[in-house]
């Protein structure tokens, strides 16, 4: 079994925490977190140990026995926390991809990059492909023909319709739809319960039913 440090905090980093564990794959070894200190901890019931700053990554990553789980999920300064990750320089077999046995998907029929999370019940249709690092959480569906690109994160019980692409580092909210060969640019937000029924430009905004640009995202 091999060590794994995640870097992130609760949310995203707990959830991988519990795949990771319930699968067997990895003994998570701590936290990497940017607002607490050593010797702090993150989770409320089970606690894992604050080991250093996001900044450290380099030093536990010459130890060959560790893997990092990236879950830096940026819902504010989306192509700034990009660019941070990209800066650290994790290799992507030491990006471990983390699968709840409940998530659906035909292995033959898809393909998923390094460093991905599927949480329990997400689903993929025939011929969708995840790049490295996109995370689905609970219940969430992407449809046939459709891709999402690194680091985006789809949250529960979002549904992504057929031929949609996902740009890089995007977050789409719990309970959205995407209706049918939409294109969603890099670096886009698209807010809780939306309905998005047309292409969202690069870096911005958007939520409601149907859904609107709100503002350029910073």
């Amino acid at each position: 079994m091999r060590n794994l440090v995640i870097l992130g905090g609760d949310g995203i980093g707990l959830i991988a925490a519990d795949i990771a564990e319930t699968i067997g794959s990895h003994k998570v070894i701590g936290f990497l977190n940017d607002t607490k200190e050593v010797g702090q901890s993150i989770g409320r019931f089970k606690r894992y140990p604050v080991l250093g700053k996001t900044s450290e990554v380099g030093t536990f990553l010459q130890d060959q026995s560790v893997d990092i789980y990236v879950a830096m999920v940026g819902m504010t300064n989306e192509e700034a926390v990009y660019n941070k990750i990209e800066q650290f320089k994790i290799p992507q077999d030491r990006r471990p991809t983390l699968i709840h046995p409940a998530a659906y998907f035909n292995s033959e029929m898809t393909r998923i990059g390094n460093g991905t999370l599927m949480a329990a019940y997400s689903q993929l249709s025939p011929d969708v492909e995840l790049k490295e690092n996109a995370i689905l959480l609970g219940n969430s569906f992407v449809g046939h023909n459709s891709v999402v690109g690194e680091h985006s994160h789809i949250a529960t019980n979002a549904v992504v319709g057929g031929y949609i692409t996902v740009g890089k580092f995007c977050h789409i909210g719990s309970n959205c739809t995407i209706r049918e060969r939409v294109k969603i640019g890099d670096f886009v937000l698209i807010g809780a319960g939306s309905v998005v029924i047309s292409d969202c430009d690069r870096a911005s905004i958007h939520a409601g039913n149907p859904a609107r640009f709100l503002r350029a995202s910073s």
